[in-house]
């Protein structure tokens, strides 16, 4: 066999193996499954083209992937937990007021959540807002001013609440010279006006102790309770069902469409389907390794186009007529 053609059939071997590579290289052995001690499971993602689109970019996870984020228009939030069986997250706000600060008030910002997204703050969260200005906020105790005023109870920030006079965790830490009221804002422009007319404020969600018949089954820790929507389809049902081929739930990075990840590469319906039709180059991950691949392939092809042309300019021709060491094909 002639050098030409070991060449050649070295190049398309190594082509071949690139190509076999990209193609695949699947996306669901990309998708982490945990940030840290929190499992991430579907409909979320910390790695593009995973979970539902729903919530693409919605969490982030840094410092080596120990620390878990959720991303909101007022900013980037520690997760403390997820809970896929009660729809909800468990975020902190460093900003907010915590019982090492006892009465010493930093600014805050108010949290937020984007209303087009499908996650919602939770009606399970309570807000304890100090030091109001009373002459623009009304803080009375609300059983009393509930039947004085009752169009206008909403409106009030109870000073007799529970949690004002049980502070979670840190019983009395406020004196006797910082007011407290508890207040559940219905909109986050409720929330930021109660901030402007408040030295600052804290929220409380009522966490669930998960013993029954205990007299009490819920009680109170700081952070946000964020709920979200469980966006389950059949096609992601068949695509996670064990005897279909246990693939993730993940979705085309440019156009969102579903996508079943599977060992074997990406698909549209389930890992174990007869008919099998792969999408290839589809998803961020996916696509990053093709793209290398079919670069490292091209890089080939030039240096062997290179060699070869120097082998043909070199090569004897023999009155015009192609011989075996001079041919191409």
């Amino acid at each position: 066999m002639s050098p030409l053609h070991s060449y050649f059939i070295f190049f398309f071997l190594l082509m071949a193996i690139l190509l076999q590579s990209s193609t695949t290289s699947s996306q669901s052995n990309l998708c982490r499954s945990s940030c840290g001690n929190i499992p991430i499971n579907y409909p979320f993602s910390i790695d593009d083209g995973c979970g539902s689109p729903y919530y693409r970019h919605m969490l982030i996870c840094s410092d080596n992937n120990t620390k878990l984020e959720l991303r909101t228009p007022s900013g980037k939030y520690p997760v403390k937990s997820i809970s896929y069986s009660d729809p909800h997250l468990l975020v902190s706000d460093p900003f907010m007021w915590n019982c090492q600060d006892r009465d010493n008030f930093r600014p805050t910002r108010s949290f937020s959540i984007d209303s087009s997204t499908h996650f919602t703050v939770s009606p399970q969260n309570d807000y304890l807002f100090f030091n109001c200005n009373t002459e623009k906020v009304i803080v009375e105790p609300k059983p009393l001013f509930c039947e004085r005023f009752p169009d206008r109870c909403d409106s009030s920030c109870d000073s007799s609440s529970y949690l004002c006079r049980h502070l979670p965790e840190c019983g009395s830490a406020l004196g006797s010279r910082v007011s407290c009221c508890s207040y559940y804002p219905k909109a986050t422009q409720s929330l930021r006006l109660m901030l402007q007319n408040c030295a600052t404020y804290t929220s409380v969600y009522w966490r669930s102790t998960g013993v029954e018949n205990a007299p009490y089954d819920q009680f109170p820790e700081y952070g946000i309770r964020v709920d979200f929507e469980f966006p389950v389809t059949m096609k992601c049902l068949l695509c996670q069902e064990t005897t279909k081929g246990s693939g993730v739930c993940g979705f085309n990075t440019r156009t969102r469409d579903f996508l079943c990840l599977c060992k074997q590469g990406n698909v549209t319906t389930y890992c174990k389907d007869p008919s099998l039709v792969k999408h290839k180059r589809v998803g961020a991950m996916a696509g990053t390794v093709t793209a290398v691949s079919a670069a490292g392939a091209i890089g080939v092809a030039g240096g062997v186009y290179w060699y070869l042309r120097k082998v043909r300019a070199k090569a004897p021709v023999t009155c015009g007529v192609q011989s075996n060491e001079n041919r191409i094909f």
